[in-house]
């Protein structure tokens, strides 16, 4: 009996191994046929050849890069006034409105003279009746001189002549400046244009009681308009009087060119920027206000050129995907200057971003192409046919690098 359990054991335990071993023979079998179907796919992919359109490579070509400085900032002019009431008076006419276009010295309109008219009268009154006094006086002391030389009066008499007739001399000046005042007053009813320019606000209506100091309108000269952006001290060292910048504002198809006329030798209290100001030239859509951006030219130079949208970091290092025969190979690079100028007319322009252009220090040479976007699904190694020769830079854009 204990031999026939035993039997039974070892029987159980040998189907149990087949069993298994069957298994493990199934596993490895399924195994390999994965390897084999995915090392064929993999032939298969690679095999593929991948069609590019021309603007889908960049040949690399020496382009002229410059190094800019983001800015933004508002429109201000340099000769602008607000024109205030210069006397207490009623407004009884305004000539002008918002957008007229005045000269230096144009009436704009005119304060009630009434009021002023009587007080100038009365100052010019007011200075007769002193100089009659003074006069008066003068004629005493030079009869009293005559009465001391002769010795009719004494000598204290004539020192009180002499006193009366400078108080009254004193008087006659002071009443004749207050008449001056009040002529002054009188002509400062008329409003005049301290300078050129056109009308930009209307602050009162005619028939308005006007204080002194009231504003009545605001004048703006187009022709001095500049641009003010603010710069962080580390931007400051960077940029200088004379530097190139360009300015872009809503509305205009084309940039216009700006350049640093002056920057202010004072930091704001509360932001610590420190203001530049950049001349413009005369263009009949720029406005006093307006918000503009753009950059200022800090450094420029001859270099190999490429797309930023070129350059790719999967690896944690700057690197481009260059055509090599029928392959994308994988080619690290070295970058310099960032480029700022747009692409020359004809020529592919990244999405109409600037500052799409960098420069190649090292790993390419002219005439290399890469792929123009490196966050494509076409990745290294893939078999690629361009359709046709890539467009590149015209040759008139092509210029021997600066010597270093």
């Amino acid at each position: 009996m204990k031999t026939s359990a035993s039997w039974m054991k070892w029987l159980a335990l040998c189907v149990a191994l087949l069993v298994l071993g069957g298994s493990i023979a199934r596993a490895i079998v399924a195994r390999k046929a994965q390897q084999t179907a995915l090392a064929q796919s993999t032939e298969s992919a690679q095999a593929k050849v991948i069609q590019l359109r021309a603007q889908d490579a960049y040949t690399v070509t020496t382009r002229s890069l410059s190094w800019s400085l983001p800015i933004s900032g508002s429109l201000v002019a340099q000769r602008s006034a607000v024109v205030k009431a210069k006397v207490a008076a009623e407004l009884q006419a305004l000539h002008v409105r918002e957008g007229d276009t005045v000269r230096q010295g144009q009436s704009l309109g005119q304060l009630d003279t009434q009021e002023v008219g009587l007080r100038r009268q009365q100052a010019q009154q007011q200075a007769a009746s002193a100089q009659a006094i003074w006069r008066n006086a003068e004629q005493t002391l030079r009869n009293n001189q005559a009465l001391v030389q002769q010795g009719f009066i004494s000598r204290q008499a004539l020192d009180s002549s002499l006193s009366n007739a400078a108080s009254t001399r004193a008087n006659y000046e002071a009443a004749q400046a207050a008449a001056r005042l009040a002529d002054k007053a009188w002509q400062d009813t008329r409003i005049l244009a301290p300078l050129g320019g056109q009308v930009a606000q209307r602050f009162v209506q005619p028939g308005e009681r006007l204080n002194v100091d009231a504003r009545i309108v605001e004048i703006v000269d187009l022709d001095s308009l500049e641009w003010q952006v603010p710069l962080t001290p580390q931007d400051l060292a960077r940029v200088q009087v004379g530097s190139s910048a360009s300015l872009r504002i809503e509305g205009l198809s084309e940039p216009l060119q700006a350049q640093v006329a002056r920057l202010n030798p004072s930091a704001t209290a509360d932001t610590r920027a420190v203001m530049a100001y950049l001349s413009l030239p005369r263009h009949p859509a720029l406005r006093q206000g307006l918000f503009g951006q753009g950059e200022i030219l800090l450094e420029g130079r001859e270099g190999l050129a490429a797309p930023a949208s070129a350059i790719t970091r999967e690896t944690g290092r700057d690197e481009v995907l260059r055509i090599d025969g029928d392959r994308l190979v994988r080619v690290p690079v070295q970058l310099g200057l960032h480029g700022a100028q747009a692409p020359e007319p004809g020529a592919a322009t990244d999405g109409g971003h600037r500052n799409a252009w960098v420069e190649i220090r090292q790993g390419l040479k002219p005439g290399d192409r890469i792929l123009r976007d490196a966050a494509s699904t076409v990745r290294e190694g893939s078999r690629v046919r361009v359709t046709s020769a890539a467009t590149s830079a015209p040759a008139a854009a092509v210029r021997p690098a600066a010597s270093r």
